[in-house]
């Protein structure tokens, strides 16, 4: 019974892209112990996840982690963060192991040649690469999230009901990955159906802006960012009719109930292999300026001061697909 070690510290997004590795070792790889190393701000995304047997989380010292981890004895390791504590706790725990490509030089010409030579691949399926030396393959399920039942929204609560309603997750790490706020009153106003906004507290005071500009519509717009737990979210994601999301981790849980995705990109690319994965969805992008992307992940704001990625983004065109 081989048994299986999973790093990935971050984020929320990360984390779900890697669902099914763990999902496919459990299933494939016979009688497979599947445990995963992530940090303890992350332990919503693993509360009811069945192909995972044991999490170990970085709320301690690394040496301490590293300690209980020895414990273990494991007989792989399946890195896919690649970063320097993955590094020290592959180097220290001496067992054989399966490190994630972050492609980090192809990713630099991109954003600074804007060369493309990344290969055309979900970042899915080139973390399932690391588990090809162990007979592991994509059963081609797409992406898992698990909501517990005491999470499951009860949307006559809100005035809603399942598929008559659009979820439109407003915010995102960076605010270069972010639509300014006359570009998300544009976005809601292109819509002909009630409007449920999710985000973190940080978009709370931006949700509410949105909401009072758009009391005009015929439809309701409802801000619920800052209001609601990770799973509550994943909840309203759930059953909505669809998702309008930029570049950040509701879209990729939205991806794992297969809703169909209208996915707003702004300094970064969907060519870095982070789009929304084995769902429909429709890509809304500035082609028409050279400076995308300026970054891989993000900036607090543009480096041109323009910011014509998002300012100038077509959402008309984009919506009437």
């Amino acid at each position: 019974m081989p048994k299986v070690l999973v790093l990935r510290f971050s984020s929320i997004g990360d984390i779900v892209l890697t669902t099914p590795v763990v999902r496919n070792l459990k299933q494939q790889l016979s009688g497979a112990e599947v445990h995963y190393c992530t940090k303890s701000q992350f332990r919503i995304l693993f509360e009811d996840n069945p192909y995972i047997d044991k999490v170990f989380y970085l709320d301690k010292s690394l040496n301490n982690l590293i300690d209980e981890l020895k414990r273990e004895n494991y007989d792989y390791i399946i890195d896919l963060h690649n970063n320097l504590r993955t590094s020290v706790i592959k180097w220290r725990l001496g067992k054989k192991s399966f490190t994630f490509d972050k492609l980090n030089l192809k990713k630099w010409l991109l954003v600074n040649l804007k060369v493309n030579v990344l290969p055309s691949l979900h970042i899915v399926d080139r973390y399932m690469a690391t588990l090809k030396k162990l007979g592991v393959v994509n059963d081609a399920k797409g992406l898992d999230y698990f909501i517990p039942s005491k999470d499951k929204v009860n949307l006559p609560n809100y005035g809603l009901e399942p598929d008559k309603y659009i979820a439109f997750a407003i915010g995102a790490q960076h605010a270069t990955k972010r639509l300014p706020l006359q570009k998300l009153i544009e976005a809601c106003s292109l819509q002909n159906m009630p409007i449920v906004l999710l985000g973190g507290k940080e978009d709370k005071s931006t949700g509410d802006s949105v909401a009072e500009a758009c009391k005009a519509l015929p439809f309701q717009v409802i801000n619920l960012s800052g209001q609601l737990s990770l799973n509550q979210s994943a909840s309203f994601l759930q059953q909505s009719k669809f998702v309008i999301s930029h570049d950040t981790g509701l879209m990729h849980i939205a991806s794992a109930f297969k809703k169909e995705i209208y996915s707003i990109w702004g300094n970064t690319v969907p060519q870095f292999g982070m789009y929304p994965y084995q769902t429909k969805y429709h890509v809304l992008e500035n082609n028409n300026i050279n400076c995308r992307p300026c970054s891989k992940i993000g900036y607090k704001q543009c480096p041109k001061g323009h910011f014509k990625c998002m300012n100038e983004l077509d959402l008309k065109h984009g919506f009437e697909r």
